[in-house]
């Protein structure tokens, strides 16, 4: 079918990121918020920053922590993070780099920021989603990959986009990252008065999130740190910049099961939950 054929997705709201700062690092919360508790299966968005670190700063203060059930893909626009988990693996990502940590059956990690970084201090940017994982998956192998800008394709669109395409498939190119699940994961400029469309079929779920600047989706304006959520209706999202614009767009099927949460775990059960507690005490995590 031709892209002029398809039928646009309506906008069914948007939402507004909650500041949730924590220690003196300014994040914004687009997801859950009291408005919008999950775009299934996404189930979490952070935004840190953007802020200006001065120099001998403490850096980020995410020490270590356990996940279990679910993938942590984290977008570092401006400044680095220093990356340990209980699996071994150790990596220092830089600005325009991607981090994704399959958290599976239990994973203890840290997210710092590195020596260099706290001692001149500058700008730090990044995003944080959190993707679910069925009920198959919650207890699969824990894994870690992270990449430098280098290695994450920068393609630019005939609308004027540039597209640094993450995961999954698009316009015949394929990121560098494969997710256990069907994930296209991308985030993308526009400046003023550029456009970009794409076509996503209408029963996978969109999330839509504004970084920076403004933008006008299927009629609909979207401000920055504001998150759009869309009807099933309609396979073609057409966006025009108002304002110069970063945006993160990422889709995929929604899992429809049930999402127990608590802290860093994410299940389908309480017992479950209860499970993960236990072994995280007991010392499972560690590798």
């Amino acid at each position: 079918m031709r892209a002029d054929a398809l039928t646009a997705r309506t906008v069914q709201d948007v939402f507004p990121a909650i500041r949730d700062d924590i220690a003196d690092l300014h994040t914004w919360r687009a997801l859950p918020t009291e408005h919008v508790w999950m775009v299934d299966p996404f189930l979490f968005l952070n935004h840190h920053g953007r802020q200006v670190y001065p120099r001998n700063n403490r850096g980020l203060p995410f020490g270590p922590h356990p996940h279990r059930g679910f993938e942590t893909v984290t977008f570092i626009l401006e400044g680095d993070i220093a990356h340990r988990d209980s699996g071994g693996h150790e990596s220092v990502i830089g600005a325009g780099g991607v981090q994704w940590m399959t958290a599976g059956s239990g994973l203890i990690h840290s997210e710092t920021s590195s020596d260099v970084f706290k001692k001149n201090g500058g700008p730090m940017e990044i995003l944080q989603l959190w993707v679910n994982l069925p009920a198959r998956l919650k207890m699969t192998q824990p894994a870690y990959r992270g990449l430098q800008q280098e290695d994450i394709p920068q393609i630019a669109d005939a609308g004027g986009a540039l597209v640094h395409l993450v995961s999954g498939e698009w316009n015949g190119h394929r990121g560098p990252f494969t997710p256990l699940l069907d994930i296209v994961s991308m985030w993308f400029t526009l400046s003023a008065g550029q456009q970009f469309s794409l076509s996503i079929a209408s029963q996978r779920a969109v999330f839509f999130y504004v970084i920076h600047g403004s933008v006008v989706v299927n009629g609909r304006t979207v401000d920055a740190r504001h998150l759009a959520t869309f009807a099933d209706d309609g396979e073609q999202l057409h966006i025009s910049a108002s304002a110069d614009a970063v945006i993160l767009l990422c889709h995929a099927e929604p899992l429809d099961e049930p999402v127990v949460s608590h802290g860093p775990f994410v299940m389908n059960t309480h017992d479950e939950i209860r499970q993960a507690i236990a072994d995280y005490q007991a010392g499972k995590f560690d590798g």
